[in-house]
């Protein structure tokens, strides 16, 4: 075996030597190289896991709101609705209320009307009769002076 590594120029003590030599900076390199690599590239799998996860729950999250929200606006719509019909309701009652308020306003304005004329004339009706005593009165003493006069003569 010494003649075939003589042969090829091989020195088993050289290729020892070698070995160890390579074994040693397999180990340094492993231990201050690839050891930090994996375990910054393992730090960094779970880093982007997470925020996977993290983007997954926050659309998720997004999903509800927007499901939420279209609720809260619906109800909020409904509600909106009440209201409007409620005051639509409320205006109505109101107009018919002035309505009947000013329908009695007017009523009381024409029996007040009434009652005043009614006075008016019940007033005229008397100071008429008070005016035609007075002018029988005035005409009786006329004729009884003109009949008085007649008589003297």
């Amino acid at each position: 075996m010494d003649a075939i590594l003589t042969t090829f120029g091989i020195d088993w003590h050289l290729l020892l030597i070698n070995a160890v030599n390579f074994g040693l900076l397999l180990a340094v390199l492993w231990y201050f190289l690839y050891a930090p690599v994996m375990r910054m590239l393992e730090q960094r799998r779970v880093v982007v896991s997470q925020g996977v996860r993290d983007a997954a729950a926050a659309a998720a999250a997004l999903a509800e709101t927007a499901q939420a929200r279209a609720l809260v606006l619906a109800e909020a719509g409904k509600e909106a609705d009440s209201l409007a019909a409620a005051a639509r309701a409320a205006g109505t009652k109101k107009e018919r209320e002035l309505a009947a308020k000013g329908e009695a306003a007017a009523a009381a304005l024409v029996r007040e009307a009434e009652a005043h004329a009614a006075d008016l004339k019940a007033r005229a009706i008397a100071e008429s009769k008070q005016e035609v005593a007075k002018l029988i009165v005035l005409g009786m003493e006329k004729a009884l002076t003109a009949q008085g006069s007649a008589l003297g003569k």
